[in-house]
């Protein structure tokens, strides 16, 4: 999230199903390697994984499937998740499956008890990397809660020290912790273990001139970081296990998503999209049409302030055949991935304002 923002005058609007909070607990201390997911068990939809192909925006899009439709028989006994939505409140935080008791970490939320507790119960005791959107508190401050009792490998942050504040204390948490901190830039590219990500965004720092040389042409101007700490916002094209393909925005507002779909025309279609800056009603609708999600994830508090998520915003990826699942209304959420396709565990009820 960022700078104070008014309320927009809307409800939170949740999607359109059921919650039945009977579950079994998600851990992923053993087993095979899931996605993602986030905190309480739940009713799940399916749908199946999109084909898998080359990490890279220039893939060519595949077709939207159908809509996701829900499932009250699942069973998650030997199934664990690709990818978990952390509930961490008005804030950001989520966790990719990376191996056997390992996943990396995209944000940190507010609090570090919240997500401690999330990490805790999914068995999560390494990360090899976390990675840090941007410098807004919501995103940044429950870190102390990420790094410890845990072995961490490496810290990543976006370029913009903005704001300073929290930019400082995410410098003194990791020198404390004696962990290195790594810068992210668009074109860098990784993998570990069952994940495979592309940075798209923020664009690299520009490079020092050229010495001058005659006779003087045209250079292409290098795109220039972004001044905001939202558009500034680290966003990364994943491969999860099971083929799943993930985007995730941090808190990009239309500005940046309208630059990020300048920069990398050819993105693709995914699976699961982290929805940008909490679901506000700020979306670019020509990046959501791009995309198509099958789920959309948003990342808000119980009852906030805000408005987050933003009805349009739902109304917008459900009209796109995305299944809608927020933590504002169902606390965390399990993605897995198996023989019978994609599949969102909401394990609410949510937990954190």
């Amino acid at each position: 999230m960022s700078r104070t923002e008014p309320a927009e005058g809307e409800a939170p609007d949740g999607p359109a199903c059921r919650i039945r909070a009977d579950q079994p607990a998600t851990t992923w201390s053993g087993g095979t390697p899931g996605a993602l997911s986030a905190a309480q068990p739940s009713r799940a939809f399916c749908r199946p994984p999109r084909a898998e192909r080359p990490l890279s925006p220039r893939s060519a899009a595949l077709p939207a499937a159908d809509r996701a439709t829900p499932d009250d028989g699942i069973s998650k006994s030997g199934n664990t998740p690709e990818l978990d939505r952390e509930d961490v409140g008005q804030g950001d935080a989520l966790v990719i499956a990376a191996g056997d008791g390992q996943g990396v970490v995209v944000d940190a939320g507010p609090d570090p008890r919240l997500v401690d507790d999330c990490l805790t119960e999914l068995g999560v005791s390494r990360i090899p990397l976390v990675v840090l959107t941007h410098f807004h508190a919501d995103h940044v401050r429950g870190l102390p809660g990420v790094l410890d009792g845990r072995q961490v490998a490496a810290v990543q942050t976006t370029g913009l020290q903005e704001p300073p504040e929290q930019a400082e204390f995410v410098r003194r948490t990791v020198a404390a912790a004696r962990i290195p901190v790594l810068r992210a830039v668009a074109g860098e590219r990784r993998r570990i273990g069952p994940l495979d990500w592309q940075v798209l965004w923020p664009p690299p720092p520009p490079p020092p001139p050229p010495p001058v040389v005659w006779p003087l042409v045209s250079m292409p101007l290098p795109l220039p970081l972004p001044p905001e700490p939202n558009d500034a916002s680290v966003t990364m094209l994943v491969r999860a296990a099971g083929g799943v393909s993930l985007l995730l925005l941090g808190d990009l507002e239309p500005p940046a998503q309208q630059a990020l779909l300048r920069a990398h025309p050819d993105l693709p279609a995914v699976d699961v999209l982290k929805v940008a800056h909490h679901g506000s009603a700020r979306q670019d609708a020509e990046l959501l049409e791009r995309v198509r999600p099958r789920l959309a994830l948003v990342s808000a508090g119980r009852d906030n302030s805000y408005g987050h998520p933003a009805p349009r915003t739902v109304a917008a990826l459900d009209d796109g055949g995305a299944a809608v699942l927020s933590t504002a209304e169902h606390g965390a959420i399990a993605v897995t991935a198996g023989e019978h396709g994609l599949r969102a565990v909401p394990r609410g009820p949510p937990t954190a304002p």
